[in-house]
């Protein structure tokens, strides 16, 4: 599989999650599938410190705390709520830096509008007419070089949808 050097990086970073390795501490979860069957939703937590009921996230980088980066968190929380844990703290691990971003817990209004966007993603379709990317964001985006969309937005003569 294609990566550039950014996911390389992470991947690298990302190893003793994925091994399960970080801790030996059993009050530790590391790298659980998480599910919540009323919302749909299904995911992987990065940490979990059952002593302080503390939800991490690592990041290879943060330099700012993207809406999207709570909902991943929300989603993680929401999920392990489902499954009987209780989730006092939400935080991200900024890995390079080093730096701790705590993220305070959705209020009812937040966690009504984020079940709304997941309806929404969930009846996604990509072919639909009124769809349309955020250049912008592509140009950032880590994943581009795999994106048909990126390419053509890079190579009109290339798109699959004409």
């Amino acid at each position: 599989m294609y990566q550039e050097e950014v996911q390389i990086a992470w991947t690298i970073a990302h190893e003793s999650i994925d091994q399960k390795s970080y801790s030996s501490r059993k009050d530790i979860l590391q790298w659980l599938d998480v599910y919540s069957e009323e919302w749909g939703i299904a995911g992987k937590i990065d940490l979990f410190f059952m002593r302080e009921w503390k939800l991490v996230e690592r990041k290879n980088k943060i330099e700012r705390i993207y809406q999207w980066y709570k909902y991943q968190l929300w989603w993680q929380m929401i999920c392990l709520e489902e499954m009987w844990y209780k989730v006092n703290h939400l935080e991200f691990y900024s890995m390079k830096d080093n730096k701790t971003h705590k993220v305070y817990k959705p209020s009812i209004d937040e966690l009504y509008k984020f079940k709304e966007l997941i309806k929404r993603y969930k009846s996604f379709d990509l072919l639909e007419k009124k769809w349309s990317q955020n250049t912008q964001k592509c140009l950032k985006c880590i994943y581009k070089e795999l994106c048909d969309y990126y390419i053509w937005e890079v190579y009109p003569q290339l798109s699959l949808f004409e």
